[in-house]
């Protein structure tokens, strides 16, 4: 599963965002958003407050997944004080295309996939990053490996969620504690190579991301992380676990030969 992972990248000086003329950010945080117009300004200002205080270059991608509210306008609002926040105005088809186009879009050395809930606080991200993390080309946020803590988190969606990781081990990914998490660290290269590979739209996105990883003999890492239940999560427990189990066989299916990459649907 292990390859020889290449030299981490030295942090840039201290620089709070990315305007144009600098030079590549060391840390991308790609935000997929969908109807998120209660808490993104909040979640933006979070981000930016935790990444102002940091030693490198960062920016903020959020890839807006055809919201029909006022998401991507509080987002320009953002933008437009801050250099380091961009917006990616997208149709709407799914998280894992948000998550895929901002991936892609992103010119970080890391690149961060962070929910917009915060479940996993910003500052947890240290922990995915040298000199801290081993230097792997995939960080996995975990809320099972060592270390990890889950805040909250009902007994019901709990045991669904152990279920549908059975599945995923059974089928692809065997020995992953946690494929769902949505809090994971790409460097550049693999990021560019795996979303450019990434078939499905949906929120199974996660398990086909890893298991294209292992098929490539990327190295992968799962490392814990501290975990906040969050009562207003876009996931909708029985319908999506249904649509993510028949999603684990289509990955099975698709990837026995070469993959067709998802076509672009990007708004101007």
């Amino acid at each position: 599963m292990t390859a020889a992972a290449t030299g981490a990248a030295e942090r840039p000086a201290p620089r709070s965002g990315r305007r144009g003329s600098d030079p590549a950010p060391y840390l991308s945080v790609v935000v997929p958003a969908y109807n998120e117009e209660e808490r993104i300004a909040g979640t933006l200002g979070r981000l930016a407050g935790y990444l102002s205080r940091q030693p490198y270059r960062w920016e903020i991608v959020v890839a807006d997944d055809g919201s029909t509210d006022a998401t991507a306008e509080t987002v320009r609002r953002a933008a437009a004080g801050n250099a380091g926040v961009r917006l990616l105005r997208l149709d709407h088809r799914g998280k894992g295309w948000a998550v895929r186009h901002g991936m892609l879009a992103a010119a970080g050395e890391y690149r961060l996939l962070c929910d917009a809930d915060l479940s996993v606080p910003i500052d947890q991200v240290e922990r995915l990053l040298p000199p801290r993390a081993p230097e792997v080309d995939v960080a996995l946020g975990s809320r099972e490996a060592p270390g990890a803590r889950r805040h909250g988190e009902p007994l019901r969606r709990h045991l669904m969620g152990r279920i549908f990781n059975w599945l995923v081990r059974r089928l692809l990914c065997a020995g992953v504690g946690d494929s769902q998490c949505g809090f994971k660290c790409f460097r550049r290269g693999p990021a560019t190579e795996l979303f450019g590979l990434q078939t499905l739209p949906g929120f199974a996105y996660d398990v086909e991301i890893i298991h294209l990883a292992r098929r490539r003999n990327l190295s992968v890492a799962e490392i814990g992380v501290d975990w906040h239940y969050r009562d207003q999560s876009k996931v909708r427990p029985v319908r999506d676990a249904l649509a993510m189990t028949r999603d684990l066989l289509r990955i099975r299916w698709r990837h026995r030969r070469r993959p067709e990459p998802l076509q672009d649907g990007r708004r101007a």
